[in-house]
């Protein structure tokens, strides 16, 4: 979540809270976990007064909020979005659906999210491609991956291809498929419709299944869609992701990569991707990299970007060559 959307829901909890007055607030808290109770009276102590109009503002949008998850339990997403439109109107109406469908509890398929991952595959397994494709988009990623590898060899790279090219899902589809799901599982399930799939849904399942299944998936991938499997590729390790190789495989990709690259590529990069990087150099090459960053100056995001990209295809060539490891879930994942 960006900072600045996390603080303004911060800020809106805290004056909510004050607003209801410290025994009401006190049974709000006692329901949430205590990351989230750590930060809410944080912000709470850090808040001198709430002014009247935040206030109203603030009360006005819980209480629009509670009447639309109520009307969501009388009637579902059509039922909800009628009551809203007449009591609201229709610009207000969609804001408040626009926010509850952010919710991860009102996603669909929210039963299949508590089911051990292997008995869901072994339920989904024979379901059509595009079904599998879908349910695995609305998924945690940990959950997906399992799946994935669970799935038959040729119907692991075809649910890929349709998690990757998925865009809008049609909301009669999403209830009626979560319907049948959930009357094989005996569990009640909410309804409601979402973006699902794309892109980046399938780089979450792939960054996190064995790499036979990555593997076949690609060789499948660069027949059927080359340009798709080459999008996939780039966006599987990014140059954030450094920080999660140990120090001995940092140290074998600097040695491929040109000081002034990575002088650049670090210009955008965290603080943590720098430390790391100066750890696993020699006192000598990291002052001649310092010394790179300082006469660089202000360069174009653009350039920056091309060259992190240009260091996470050294990175994943080293990988593949066997050279390094790249971390992952699965059978390839690493015993210290």
């Amino acid at each position: 979540m960006p900072k600045e959307r996390r603080a303004s829901g911060l800020k809106k909890i805290a004056a909510l809270l004050i607003s209801l007055g410290p025994e009401a607030s006190a049974r709000v808290l006692k329901l949430l976990p205590d990351a989230d109770i750590e930060l809410i009276a944080a912000e709470v102590a850090n808040t001198s007064h709430v002014e009247p109009e935040f206030r109203a503002k603030i009360l006005e949008e819980f209480m629009e909020t509670h009447n639309a998850h109520s009307y969501l339990l009388e009637g579902g997403v059509g039922y909800a979005r009628a009551m809203l439109d007449s009591a609201l109107g229709v610009a207000k109406s969609t804001e408040i659906m626009r926010r509850l469908s952010q919710s991860t509890a009102l996603r669909p398929f929210a039963f299949a999210r508590k089911i051990d991952p292997k008995q869901l595959g072994g339920a989904i397994s024979e379901e059509h491609p595009q079904t599998i494709a879908l349910v695995m988009a609305y998924l945690a990623p940990e959950q997906s991956s399992v799946i994935m590898s669970m799935l038959p060899p040729e119907v692991r790279a075809d649910v890929a291809k349709r998690i990757a090219t998925m865009e809008r899902v049609s909301p009669e589809v999403v209830n009626e498929l979560e319907t049948v799901l959930s009357g094989k599982f005996s569990v009640f399930s909410q309804q409601d419709f979402f973006v699902a799939g794309g892109m980046k849904a399938l780089v979450n399942i792939l960054n996190r299944v064995d790499r036979a299944s990555e593997k076949l998936i690609f060789e499948y991938l660069e027949r059927e869609d080359p340009a798709l499997a080459e999008e996939i590729r780039k966006r599987l390790f990014v140059f954030e992701d450094i920080i999660l190789l140990d120090d001995s495989a940092i140290q074998r990709v600097i040695r491929d990569i040109d000081n002034r690259e990575l002088a650049m590529a670090l210009k955008g990069g965290g603080g943590e991707v720098t430390q790391r990087i100066f750890k696993n150099m020699s006192k000598r090459a990291a002052d001649m990299l310092r010394e790179d960053l300082d006469f660089l100056g202000p360069i174009r995001l653009r350039d920056v970007e091309e060259a992190q990209a240009r260091i996470v295809a050294v990175i994943r060539k080293l990988d593949e060559a066997g050279e390094i490891v790249i971390a992952r879930g699965g059978e390839d994942a690493i015993i210290a």
